[in-house]
């Protein structure tokens, strides 16, 4: 595992930072614990609970009570419910100092080292829940406080300074908006958490193909302009310009490719990553120990400029 400083808190968190969520329990509480365990004998210092759900939390804390708190790097995020069907979203002071409070009792962590609010729309942070945070944030019951989401109303928050942290998707064909605004968090000292590194869009090879697949140019005045032919699907060069050869390349797993060119990224702190057994979680875990193959990231700038 690697690791890199978490903000200006001296601390340092592991590349990658473990999601836990409902799914997680889904197989029962000592499969969860086994699967907390596995991480951390494979260097994972960061945990990221997806909801306030208390009984997570108390599984969470039970995994981690052996190991030196100041070690550790615990996130929750705030705003989404508990996770529970008919939870609604709440970003109420109330509502989120008495999360984290739930959360810190059953959990017995002491603190949180960040608290992340769930995509919070242009008018559903209000003041009274901003002083709250600062609050919690003074008492030491929060360290840092972050916001996630991929909305153009985040740049309006990043803007703010009243965040710490930006949890964003980040992957091989992110939206330049999105690239735009992780340098404008960077030059406010913000820590940037990436999450969605392996979307849907890029899961299978014909999928893969499909992005950014430049469109056929129409045929003009005596046939100039007319689009090449497509190459056959046994030509080396097919697909050329497009994602598919993360598909292709020997020895490595798309999402493995996907997974380690986030974590190239000198901007990005941390990739939140899910598993719901150590064996997948071993999977990931090998990745930041892997070099990516020469000349697969001037592939991958190839494929992301080819439309």
């Amino acid at each position: 595992m690697r690791y890199r400083p978490f903000g200006a808190s001296g601390g340092a968190v592991s590349s990658l930072t473990l999601n836990l969520s409902v799914d997680t329990l889904a197989r029962g509480e000592k499969p969860a614990h086994e699967l907390i365990y596995a991480a951390l004998e494979a260097g994972i210092n960061a945990y990221s609970l997806e909801t306030a759900d208390p009984v997570l939390a108390e599984v969470l804390g039970h995994a981690l009570s052996n190991v030196d708190r100041k070690l550790l790097n615990v996130s929750l995020k705030l705003g989404a419910g508990d996770g529970r069907n008919g939870s609604a979203r709440d970003f109420s002071a109330e509502g989120m100092t008495g999360a984290i409070d739930r959360c810190l009792h059953v959990a017995g962590l002491g603190w949180f080292d960040l608290a992340i609010l769930d995509e919070p729309g242009e008018h559903e942070l209000s003041q009274s829940s901003l002083n709250a945070l600062k609050a919690l944030r003074a008492t030491e019951r929060v360290k840092y406080l972050g916001v996630s989401g991929e909305g153009e109303v985040m740049d309006a928050y990043v803007s703010t300074g009243a965040f710490d942290a930006l949890a964003t998707p980040f992957h091989v064909n992110v939206d330049w908006r999105v690239r735009s605004r992780m340098r404008a968090a960077r030059e406010q000292d913000m820590v940037i958490l990436a999450y969605d590194y392996f979307p849907e869009a890029l899961n299978t090879e014909k999928k893969a193909a499909s992005v950014n697949q430049p469109q056929p140019v129409k045929k003009g005045l005596f046939g100039f302009g007319a689009s090449k032919p497509e190459r056959p699907k046994d030509d080396p060069l097919a697909g050329a310009g497009t994602f598919a050869f993360l598909h292709r390349t020997p020895n490595w797993t798309a999402e493995a490719i996907c997974l380690a060119h986030a974590m190239t990224d000198p901007n990005v702190a941390s990739v939140l990553v899910r598993a719901t057994d150590p064996e997948r979680l071993a999977v990931l875990a090998a990745v930041p120990e892997r070099d990516m193959p020469p000349g697969l990231s001037a592939q991958i700038e190839m494929a992301r400029v080819a439309a």
